[in-house]
């Protein structure tokens, strides 16, 4: 921790010199002292607030979960053996419990109708309701990197249409697996899946949970890229939200993750969930959250199945507490549509050798197959926020000049960005850097919110302008 800036102030006799002459002058100077200490008050407040809440958040969870059993569902021996438990992921110090080495958590999302249980309530509600249980059909996959050794927060998410081959079942989407066996055997799946990344913990949680866990941060504010409406009254599920910036409460968040209606169907929604994800990633970190933690540790305590234990939990919340924004990796993993899925069962079918290129990448693990990838086989989709064809020209012109010859116009981005953002859509940050570079300006986010089809997508901000004023563009020649 940075030790505070001391204040270098003028002697007594100074200041008593001042006074004598002219108790204003002496009165305004004082004043100018007192806002400079605040103002150093302030810098150290800022250097040591995310410790101060990172310790504090660890404290809490330490107290507040030991009494209650996060484990909901207990596990078989041989279930338990498929995570990870060679060797530990946390120590204990003198502060709080810290990350001992690069942790893989599995994180489960269920929404469970009353249709899809085998001996529903009696009661007759007339449509299919939401059940508060962990079985079922999985609505949202995600296998989250805690990487101490590099500083980064990598989050992988898998469609649950995604076509794989499930032991003792078959072949068929992967979301079935933890209907079947729980997450032992959706853990087991996923790892198969990504070429034998191991998988250390697991989280389940369903779709109850997300809403009360937004509700207790206070809400959260997000980009609704358009007006969404639709109706189901067969699962009472009304979606009703308008376009814009806006904070949404647990319900209305609910609705942005639940919309499906779209060209993109799931991988829309995926888009979708990687966005609210960075959002409350953010608010999270913002030291104001600490005074909601004892109402996130009450959903927390009711309404997830792990098997992480408490001082793990509290060493993970270290570890997001320090991660820089810029740090914070959203992927998706590689595959691409098996068809139109109007006279077929829609799949995602993955991509094995992008897949091995992401896991080596981002989860250590095999290496890396392909060959650098050279300027002109990069595939770059831009999308334009500024609606001034000018942009988009200059834009075009530069990607030309610096080697960039494999781009397309993708869709509109539908809120203008101060900021261009460079998106790299393959998880491949070293191509995205190395295009900011030649570009001289933009922000580099590695997620899956771009165009699906591109490498990498330059989402166009208004300081264009510093194209055509050079920037600080660098080129091979």
């Amino acid at each position: 921790m940075r030790k505070p800036v001391s204040v270098k102030r003028k002697s007594k006799p100074s200041v008593r010199r001042y006074s004598q002459k002219s108790p204003q002058i002496g009165k305004v100077r004082k004043r100018k002292i007192e806002k400079k200490n605040a103002r150093w008050l302030w810098i150290w407040l800022g250097l040591t607030g995310v410790g101060i809440v990172s310790a504090t958040a660890g404290a809490i969870l330490a107290v507040s979960l030991s009494a209650t059993p996060l484990r909901q569902v207990l596990l078989s021996p041989e279930d338990a053996a498929v995570f990870n438990q060679k060797e530990a992921i946390s120590s204990q110090s003198l502060r709080f419990p810290k990350l001992t080495r690069p942790v893989n958590i599995l994180v489960l999302g269920t929404k469970v109708l009353t249709s899809d249980l085998e001996n529903p309530p009696q009661d007759n509600l007339g449509y299919h309701a939401l059940v508060d249980s962990f079985e079922g059909l999985t609505d949202t996959m995600l296998l989250v990197r805690f990487d101490p050794d590099n500083y980064k927060l990598s989050v992988l998410s898998i469609p649950r249409d995604t076509r794989t081959t499930i032991d003792g079942f078959g072949q068929m989407k992967i979301n079935a697996a933890n209907h079947y066996g729980g997450a032992a055997l959706s853990a087991k799946t996923i790892s198969n899946l990504l070429e034998g990344v191991s998988i250390d913990r697991y989280v389940r949680v369903n779709i109850q949970a997300v809403e009360k866990l937004i509700d207790a941060l206070g809400g959260v504010t997000v980009y609704v890229p358009k007006d969404m409406k639709y109706t189901d009254l067969s699962q009472h599920l009304y979606i009703n939200l308008q376009q814009g910036e806006q904070l949404l409460d647990g319900d209305k968040a609910i609705q942005f993750l639940r919309f499906r209606y779209d060209r993109y169907g799931d991988i829309g929604r995926i888009q979708r969930q990687q966005a609210l994800m960075r959002a409350v990633v953010e608010q999270t970190l913002r030291p104001a959250t600490l005074l909601r933690l004892p109402d996130v540790i009450q959903v927390l305590k009711s309404n997830i199945d792990t098997n992480l234990s408490v001082e793990e939990i509290a060493a993970l919340a270290g570890f997001v507490s320090h991660t820089n924004r810029q740090d914070v990796q959203m992927l998706m993993l590689p595959g691409d549509f098996n068809g139109t899925g109007e006279k077929e069962v829609s799949y995602w079918i993955p991509n094995s050798r992008r897949i091995r290129t992401m896991v080596a990448q981002h989860f250590d693990q095999g290496y890396n197959e392909s060959d650098p990838t050279r300027k002109g086989a990069v595939k770059i989709a831009i999308q334009d926020s500024t609606g001034n064809p000018e942009a988009i020209a200059t834009l075009k012109q530069i990607l030309q000049e610096q080697g960039y010859g494999n781009f397309f116009i993708g869709t509109s981005v539908s809120h203008s960005l101060n900021e261009t953002h460079i998106i790299a859509q393959s998880g491949d940050r070293n191509s995205a850097t190395e295009l900011q570079y030649a570009l001289g300006l933009g922000e580099v986010l590695v997620e899956s919110t771009g165009e699906l089809n591109s490498d990498i997508t330059i989402q166009l901000g208004r300081d264009w302008s510093r194209l055509k004023e050079g920037g600080d563009r660098w080129t091979d020649n």
